[in-house]
């Protein structure tokens, strides 16, 4: 409820002033945003579903708005047309809320999630390691160190 929200929001920003209050986009948690927003602390409206949502979450004063990609793409829907739509949106009008977006289930979600115009982006270490790695890369390093490995040489 909006009370225990703003009270445990005050307990969770005594952390530090980089820290980010997360409430779920329900009516109460946008009362919680636009209160402790109001008060100068940083706040990450989680678990959008919808542009609408995302008009309120930065009416509210959100820092943040975190668009939920994968569980959207779940139930055979388009996660990055969401992003694109609040992108359009939020520049549209000016709102200083980033795009968060959560639910990243592969690099090709990351991609194109930086093309649309998300801000920022969570990950799961799976698909960050997926972003460094390429067969072209792991081919050009066999190849230089096999031709290396034929000079006889060592920097060590």
């Amino acid at each position: 409820d909006f009370e225990t929200m703003v009270k445990e929001g005050h307990e969770v920003a005594k952390l530090g002033s980089n820290i980010a209050i997360k409430v779920p986009l329900t009516w109460d948690g946008l009362k919680a945003c636009k209160q402790l927003s109001g008060e100068g602390h940083m706040v990450n409206v989680t678990l959008c579903f919808s542009a609408n949502q995302a008009i309120l979450a930065a009416k509210a004063g959100a820092t943040f708005i975190s668009p939920f990609v994968g569980r959207l793409d779940d139930i055979n829907l388009d996660g990055m047309d969401l992003i694109a739509d609040i992108r359009e949106i939020y520049d549209n009008y000016g709102f200083e809320t980033q795009i968060l977006a959560a639910s990243m289930r592969s690099a090709n979600h990351m991609t194109e999630a930086a093309k649309i115009g998300a801000d920022v982006a969570t990950a799961p270490p799976d698909v960050i390691k997926k972003m460094a790695a390429h067969p072209l890369t792991d081919k050009g390093l066999a190849a230089f160190l096999d031709d290396w490995a034929k000079t006889g040489q060592s920097i060590l």
